[in-house]
């Protein structure tokens, strides 16, 4: 099975900032952990909901997966990788090294 590629914070920002089609920014978190703070466009689906909520996730965009630190995105990035969508990335760090940073977050509900 090929790895998990991965990508920083820094170009995660680098990524939702650039022109052009917007990645899909998967957060796999709990909702509770959600609502207190996300990267901003980020969409909620808990990795528990994952497999039965799959088909939400769009194939023909890069997938973007977060967690709070990355290890519950890892296992999310690669479950997508194992059903063949094309572009999966695992934000390395996830919303803990984003707050971190000082990068603007959501608190508004899932939607």
């Amino acid at each position: 099975m090929t790895p998990v590629a991965a990508i920083d914070v820094k170009e995660l920002r680098r990524r939702l900032e650039a022109e052009g089609p917007k990645p899909y920014l998967l957060d796999v978190r709990e909702p509770w952990e959600y609502m207190a703070g996300h990267v901003p466009g980020a969409q909620l689906i808990p990795l528990g909901e994952l497999e039965q909520r799959v088909g939400e996730v769009p194939r023909d965009r890069e997938v973007l997966a977060i967690c709070h630190s990355g290890q519950r995105s890892l296992a999310a990035a690669g479950y997508l990788q194992q059903l063949g969508y094309p572009t999966v990335s695992n934000v390395d760090g996830g919303t803990a090294a984003w707050i971190e940073r000082g990068y603007p977050t959501d608190s508004s509900s899932a939607s």
